[in-house]
């Protein structure tokens, strides 16, 4: 019933965090419910897991908009909807090109159009009309009541309570940078928009028993699932993992001769260590293509230094990935990959300012656009930041708001707005706020990177992942840290 829930992922729209929603879903006694979050899959992930320690069965969708205008909602049928979902939006974002009307082909996902924007045309059989519960009267004038085989409940969740309309209201009023005395209905949500409990939300729909059944049948066809334990790169640099091993081994070798001579049983001692230590962890494809990034860059000329934990490792130095001697400096392997490490190995290698982008492009098309991607990261409201904008919705004039940035103790600030926006303020401390670019990340993924998210399209030109470096560590993935410098 649940198909149209918002996290704060839906920028300066949603007031909660995923974790939050799924909590206060689970204390309801909700067992199954959409995250449909606008125009982005940001907080999937999160949400997935967070339904999966709380024993509810998560839903995939996102809501598609135009500027205010609600066009409709996808809800993925399982992992391929969910890529269906990713890649429409995706396009999208490259182009710039406005969603269309009405919703896309595509075979394994449902959308759904609210009772006063179904199309003219035929729907498909794939297209359903979502009623609200403050349209069930208009419905007893709908021609769609005689045939209710394409209703379904549609309850938006916004807010956990009405109290939150408030918090929402300034949400708005900062995205479409106004003061809040000019807010129109058509770019807010409704007070109604709140977690209402399965009973309370069923008995609205009690005389139209044939939607809550609809209903019913569309979330037991749903669903989204995410393995946490694999990892997610691109599984092998040669085609067989035994090749990808045999390969890392004889560049290792021979490196090792460039690096130390024909003779050092040390050496050769740790660099057989690491192989397989490497290779059982299922690390020789990261390796091979760092070290295929790095021979392109030494084609060209550019100069490179390799860094961070990295540096730990004596195959990397073989490699020429750094060009620091962890047998000289007694540095241990182990820092660097171990069984026991929580968190995924990445490579820190920094070009000149001058060159990234070379390095960059070679990278997109040597693996392909849809299995390559700069990570993103999520900018949120924080400090002065938070006054600034809630000032700005107030109509407070420049000067007051430097007054309460710079001197916030100041006799001057001791009024009701500044109360307001101080206890405003401190509920969207950490709220995401912008996305943007992580400083160098990048990800080569086996499958195409939108089985997880969708991809924005910065002014760089390049995808970027809609969630951030912490979510790509926690699906599985080992980013390769592409960074530049000016010195």
């Amino acid at each position: 019933m649940y198909l149209n829930c918002h996290s704060y992922y839906s920028l300066r729209y949603g007031t909660m965090a995923v974790e939050t929603l799924v909590e206060e879903a689970a204390k309801l006694g909700i067992e199954a419910m959409a995250l449909t979050d606008i125009n982005n899959s940001t907080g999937m992930v999160d949400f997935v897991k967070s339904c999966n320690s709380l024993g509810i069965h998560p839903i995939a969708g996102i809501e598609f908009r135009n500027g205010d205008q609600y066009l409709y909602t996808g809800i993925a049928r399982n992992g391929e909807g969910f890529r269906e979902l990713n890649e429409f939006l995706s396009y999208h974002n490259e182009t710039k090109l406005p969603f269309p009307a009405t919703a896309p082909q595509a075979a394994n996902a449902w959308f759904v159009y609210t009772l006063n924007r179904v199309p003219s045309r035929k729907l498909r059989s794939n297209e359903l009309i979502g009623v609200r519960p403050g349209d069930l009267n208009r419905l007893l004038t709908s021609p769609w009541r005689d045939d209710p085989s394409r209703l379904v409940i549609f309850h938006p969740v916004v807010m956990l309570r009405r109290a939150d309309h408030e918090l929402h209201l300034h949400l708005r009023a900062v995205d479409h940078n106004i003061i809040l005395g000019r807010l129109r209905p058509e770019m807010t949500a409704g007070e109604q928009d709140v977690l209402l409990s399965p009973d309370l939300l069923r008995c609205a729909y009690e005389e139209f028993p044939q939607i809550i059944r609809n209903t019913d049948a569309l979330v037991a066809d749903c669903g989204i699932a995410f393995d946490f334990k694999t990892i997610k790169n691109k599984r092998t640099f040669t085609g067989a993992r035994s090749d990808d091993r045999i390969l890392l081994e004889k560049l290792a070798l021979e490196g090792m001769v460039y690096r130390y001579g024909k003779d050092n049983p040390e050496a050769l001692r740790r660099i057989q260590h690491e192989l397989q230590v490497i290779d059982r962890l299922g690390f020789s494809s990261y390796f091979l293509i760092t070290w295929d990034v790095i021979r392109y860059s030494l084609s060209r000329g550019f100069y490179h230094v390799g860094r961070g934990s990295g540096a730990n490792s004596i195959v990397a130095y073989c490699l020429r990935i750094t060009d620091v001697d962890p047998i000289d400096l007694d540095l241990y392997f182990e820092r660097f990959i171990n069984p026991k490490r929580s968190s995924p190995p990445d490579f820190d290698i920094d070009f000149s300012w001058k060159e990234r982008d070379e390095v960059l492009d070679y990278i997109f098309k040597r693996y392909g656009r849809r299995h390559t991607s700069l990570i993103g990261t999520i900018s949120t409201f924080r400090d002065r930041s938070i006054f600034r904008e809630l000032g700005k919705v107030y109509g407070l004039p420049k000067e007051e708001i430097d007054l309460l940035v710079k001197h916030p103790d100041d006799q001057m600030n001791d009024n009701h707005i500044i109360s307001d926006i101080y206890r405003l303020g401190n509920q969207v401390v950490d709220f995401p706020n912008l996305r943007s670019i992580h400083a160098g990340g990048v990800i080569v993924s086996e499958e195409p990177i939108t089985c997880y998210t969708a991809l924005d399209m910065p002014p760089k030109g390049l995808p970027t992942t809609q969630w951030d470096m912490y979510v790509a560590e926690s699906i599985g993935y080992e980013k390769l840290d592409i960074l530049s410098q000016r010195g």
